[in-house]
């Protein structure tokens, strides 16, 4: 006969196993590319006067077990085929919508349950409205701005800030799957909501990416702040945040708007695992 104590350390035993690690994988997308002619504009220390940058627009596709996310919506569509000789401080232009690329690893715009936005600037906001059956994660700050009046960056979520769609307003971190996976950081400075997302890949370990934390390698590596970002002060502790991150998780840093970044993951339709 076995003894009670045998069904006590089974029961433990069982009680205590570790769920299982989650199948992640990640995808970088091609959402537009924006000629800056006058780079002066990411700097309120006079760091790039008379340069300018050719800089990306990245969006990224997560799959968590069967779930879909995206982080940012890049450009948006009205900037497909647009010169990127146009006038002004920059001139954007989309080349590939997100449905389009979806389509190529056969994923359904349907299926994207959650989109996850950095911030509230119309290049990481501009196909968001293509999902709107998805929940979508901001920054509180961010919705708060948003939400007072004459306010055209709200246009793109208007789905959502009307009450059309399911909205998350993220305050400080947020674990989105609740398996430490997946994290979208509280990063404030560039706007009052502004996150960056961690994500933690079984092969290739933690992915860091920045939002617009920086916007370029030399930007980010003299933390440099743009003149048009919201606070100064929180800025700079954001990227201190950041960086001490990246040290402690020897994470793979992907600065969103960076050219040289983009070698940094598999070349799309690949994916990082």
């Amino acid at each position: 006969m076995l003894k009670p104590i045998f069904f006590l350390v089974l029961w433990l035993s069982l009680g205590t196993t570790a769920a299982p690690a989650p199948s992640l994988r990640l995808w970088r997308l091609d959402c537009g590319t924006v000629q800056v002619n006058n780079l002066n504009v990411f700097s309120d220390t006079y760091a790039y006067v008379g340069r300018s940058k050719r800089l990306t627009a990245s969006c990224y596709l997560i799959k968590h077990d069967d779930a879909y996310m995206l982080w940012d919506t890049g450009l948006p569509e009205t900037s497909l085929g647009a010169s990127l000789q146009a006038p002004g401080d920059m001139a954007p232009s989309l080349s590939r919508n997100i449905k389009d690329q979806l389509s190529e690893i056969s994923v359904s715009p349907a299926s994207i349950s959650i989109i996850g936005i950095s911030h509230f600037h119309w290049d990481h906001t501009g196909q968001a409205a293509s999902f709107p059956q998805a929940k979508l994660l901001l920054g509180k700050g961010d919705v708060e701005a948003m939400r007072k009046g004459g306010n055209d960056r709200a246009k793109p979520l208007e789905h959502w800030l009307t009450g059309g769609g399911t909205l998350d307003e993220v305050t400080g971190d947020k674990d989105i799957f609740g398996d430490g996976s997946v994290v979208m950081l509280d990063l404030p400075g560039h706007t009052p909501g502004h996150h960056g997302l961690l994500v933690k890949l079984g092969t290739t370990g933690y992915v860091l990416l920045s939002g617009d934390l920086a916007h370029f390698r030399e930007n980010y590596d003299h933390d440099g702040v743009p003149s048009f970002n919201d606070d100064r002060t929180k800025t700079l502790a954001s990227l201190d945040r950041f960086k001490q991150i990246a040290r402690n998780t020897k994470a793979i840093t992907i600065i969103q708007h960076d050219p040289e970044d983009i070698s940094k993951l598999p070349q799309f339709p690949k994916s990082a695992d």
